[in-house]
């Protein structure tokens, strides 16, 4: 996937397009993400999951479900917005 076509967070989150390559070519370094770059006249980089990545579903996907079950929890509800 390249990273004009991810999916980018609410601008809430104030993402720049140098955050997400720094943070994906951390998820390189360790191993989560493999980097495909086309030798081109337009740059193209495309990432996708490494085996090791694709072992991590689980645990993503039960934080996921924590979290959701947390937050429908009107009394443990947080703000992400900074006030």
């Amino acid at each position: 996937m390249r990273t004009a076509e991810m999916p980018v967070p609410s601008p809430v989150y104030n993402v720049t397009a140098q955050m997400l390559t720094s943070q994906l070519r951390e998820l390189e370094a360790d191993g989560v993400v493999y980097r495909k770059v086309y030798p081109q006249v337009l740059p193209k980089v495309e990432y996708s999951l490494t085996p090791f990545g694709r072992s991590l579903a689980p645990i993503i996907q039960a934080m996921a479900s924590w979290g959701e079950s947390y937050a429908a929890d009107e009394r443990k509800r947080i703000s992400l917005v900074p006030k």
